[in-house]
């Protein structure tokens, strides 16, 4: 039988996958999306009341921060569908909600939807891409050694997304706060002012909130959920592209394009969590279509399928807690280091002095 090349140009267009989706999948009903904000707001209030109640059994907080932290996730991903302009045909609406729900949990709105976008439309792409980019050979070997262990050391991945807003990737200059950035256009930087005024108000908020309930209750309550989201952000965006079972290709040059690029992208079971974050893990309909709204991503996928074949990569199935994609991601980020320097098809390759393995 002969062996599938994932990197082999598709024998089907954007237009045939795009047509093989039902119309209904397409329309956005704000009040459906905004149903989904009040659902996630009730539960996160919710949990506090409980743990604020409850704030001296001490068996109570390590439940408290797991449930919250996948809340802070969870509306993360509603700004996320803001910044697509899936959560409502209103640009208004899409701004508004984004910036609530974004700068509730410390993300500038516009900052990251435009560097998302960017990631969006340059997906698989060696040096234009966005979002855990692979490093060049030569750009690899200019780290040095604690970068190299906050990159491609477990758990300290699992934290840099507040590192990358403020600095982007390593290879890569600029910052999602910056209006100045080159991140962004002359015509974007009123909206980088926005987020920035937004995510800075935030911060004060919190200051002051401190100051009334005390620091020690505030990092229980807020400070310990946030680095849950993160967690939750970092793990769910890298296996979206990394840690497949066989190694998937990254492209530059001639041999990049949109679709080629989006199939490269990976479909996750989460279980239980799913629903929680409004099917996130069902990614590569969503990378190719951003429109197209969270809960239509199912449906969509499913009547993709026949047109992508076997570059759809079927989603191992996961029990309740989804604790088989922790060895996908210990096993990517002990082994996917860089790429090479050349070639228009590449794949990432090992330091094996790095991980202290002799290549025979």
């Amino acid at each position: 039988m002969e062996q599938f090349d994932p990197s082999a140009p598709p024998p089907f267009k954007i237009a045939d996958i795009r047509a093989a989706i039902p119309a209904h999948c397409w329309v956005k009903n704000p009040w459906r999306s905004l149903s989904y904000v009040l659902r996630d707001i009730l539960v996160i209030s919710s949990l506090v009341a409980i743990a604020v109640f409850f704030r001296n059994t001490s068996w109570v907080w390590p439940f408290y921060w797991a449930a919250q932290g996948t809340m802070f996730w969870a509306i993360f991903v509603l700004g996320h569908d803001c910044g697509h302009g899936s959560f409502s045909d209103s640009t208004n609406l899409n701004s508004i909600v984004g910036h609530i729900l974004h700068s509730l949990i410390l993300v500038p709105y516009h900052g990251w939807r435009i560097s998302h976008r960017t990631h969006h439309q340059n997906h698989g792409h060696v040096e234009n891409d966005e979002s855990w980019v692979p490093l060049t050979e030569k750009n690899y070997k200019t780290l040095d050694a604690p970068t190299k262990l906050l990159r491609f050391k477990v758990p300290f991945p699992l934290f840099a997304y507040p590192l990358y807003l403020w600095t982007r990737s390593p290879g890569k200059s600029g910052s999602h706060f910056n209006p100045y950035s080159e991140l962004f256009a002359p015509n974007e930087r009123r909206y980088i002012a926005t987020s920035t005024l937004c995510w800075t108000l935030m911060v004060a908020n919190l200051i002051y909130l401190s100051t009334i309930i005390g620091p020690s209750l505030l990092f229980k309550l807020y400070g310990v959920p946030y680095f849950v989201f993160v967690m939750w952000l970092d793990f769910v965006t890298y296996l979206h592209h990394h840690g497949h079972e066989d190694k998937l290709p990254w492209y530059r040059g001639k041999e990049w394009s949109y679709l080629r690029g989006g199939l490269t992208t990976i479909d996750r079971d989460y279980g239980m969590f799913n629903n929680i974050h409004h099917d996130i893990g069902t990614h590569v309909i969503h990378h190719l279509f951003p429109q197209i709204p969270h809960y239509h991503l199912i449906e969509a996928t499913m009547a993709a399928k026949p047109v992508l074949g076997k570059y759809y990569r079927e989603p191992k199935r996961s029990g309740p807690i989804p604790v088989h994609l922790i060895d996908n991601l210990v096993k990517s980020i002990k082994q996917d280091h860089y790429v090479s320097d050349v070639g228009d098809v590449v794949y990432y390759q090992t330091d094996y002095e790095m991980i202290g393995k002799k290549v025979e």
